[in-house]
């Protein structure tokens, strides 16, 4: 199974960078969903995961404030590093398009961490949180090759970089066959990557999705994509 979610993985990011080189007016879309679907795994799967892995170790309000971090974490490295000029004619855009789409590179390896991780705890969570990376490994994609071309880059190497973010995850899950996390400890990490995702949503992928198209549909899809994965932990659960 963890063998077909990385490959899955894989498929999602090039697909994703694929769509954007050929049919960019229809990705708010696409996005509008997968931001629902980043924070209703964060608020349904995640942090009630977390709450109980290592409420047996700390806290709740610990647990809770690692959340907070994570987010703050995520906030910083965004301001920091993963800003890109708008400004294609600027003669340092061609460097912060590299390092823009090799820093969603090195996120994507984070993301194949945390599926790997989530199947250390069991197969349900590991599916609930490799859907919702999925769909944000196909963002990931989009925003890659958005990255290069919009910063002066050409068609190949925005696709060299595209093969790049889509063995980032590959690698990640692979990664997490070589150690074990206690329990306690991987409900701190799950707290902490709720607040990644919690911030990719919020501050990412929907304005993104409502930047050139602030309609009604994309709205729509936010919820779907929240209701989507709400349903989809439910299930799991049963």
């Amino acid at each position: 199974m963890l063998i077909l979610i990385t490959i899955g993985a894989f498929l999602a990011t090039l697909c994703g960078g694929l769509f954007a080189l050929r049919l960019k007016d229809r990705l708010h879309l696409i996005l509008g969903f997968s931001a629902g679907a980043i924070v209703g795994v964060a608020f349904f799967d995640l942090i009630p995961e977390a709450l109980e892995l290592a409420s047996t170790a700390h806290s709740e309000a610990t647990i809770l404030a690692l959340t907070a971090l994570g987010f703050l974490i995520y906030l910083v490295l965004d301001r920091a590093f993963f800003m890109h000029s708008h400004d294609a004619e600027d003669e340092h855009s061609h460097k912060r398009g590299k390092f823009g789409a090799g820093s969603l590179s090195f996120h994507s390896f984070l993301d194949g961490i945390g599926i790997g991780l989530a199947f250390q705890i069991s197969p349900a969570v590991g599916l609930i949180v490799a859907a919702a990376v999925l769909t944000h490994d196909f963002s990931d994609g989009i925003n890659t090759v958005n990255l290069i071309l919009k910063n002066g880059g050409s068609r190949t190497q925005a696709l060299k970089w595209l093969a790049v973010d889509a063995l980032a995850p590959v690698a990640g899950v692979l990664s997490t066959m070589f150690f074990h996390v206690p329990e306690e400890t991987l409900g701190l990490l799950l707290a902490l990557f709720a607040g990644f995702f919690l911030y990719i949503g919020a501050s990412d992928l929907i304005p993104e999705s409502h930047h050139a198209h602030p309609n009604v549909v994309t709205t729509i899809m936010t919820v779907v994509g929240v209701g989507t994965l709400f349903v989809a932990v439910r299930l799991a659960g049963i």
